[in-house]
C-alpha cells in the first residue's frame, strides 16, 4: 500500500468516525424509532471503520513481510556488500550523533 493510499484510508477513517459520532449525538437527542435508526447507522459506520482499519493493517503487515524477505535474500546473496552498507550507515549515524552533542 502506498503512502497516498494509506493517507486516503486514514482520511476515510476520520470521516467515518466523525459521521458516526454525529449520528450518536443525534440519537442521544432523539427518541423512539428515530433514535434506534440513528444508533444502528452509527454502529454500521463504526463497523465499517474497524473493518477498513483491519484491512489496512493486514496489507501493511504483508508488505512488511515482503520487504523483510527481499532484504534477507539480498543479504544472503551479497553478504559483504550488506556489511559495507551497514558500516557506512553506522558511520553516518555516528557522525550525526557526535555533531549533535
Amino acid at each position: 500500500m502506498t503512502k497516498s493510499a494509506l493517507k486516503t484510508v486514514r482520511n476515510d477513517m476520520k470521516t467515518l468516525v466523525k459521521d458516526a459520532q454525529e449520528l450518536f449525538r443525534e440519537a442521544a437527542a432523539a427518541t423512539g424509532d428515530k433514535a434506534d435508526e440513528l444508533r444502528s447507522k452509527g454502529l454500521t459506520m463504526l463497523e465499517a471503520a474497524v473493518e477498513a482499519a483491519q484491512n489496512a493493517q493486514a496489507v501493511a503487515i504483508e508488505k512488511g513481510k515482503e520487504v523483510a524477505a527481499r532484504t534477507d535474500d539480498y543479504v544472503h546473496e551479497n553478504p559483504w556488500r550488506a556489511v559495507a552498507i551497514s558500516a557506512g550507515v553506522g558511520l553516518l549515524v555516528g557522525l550525526v550523533i557526535g555533531r549533535s552533542k
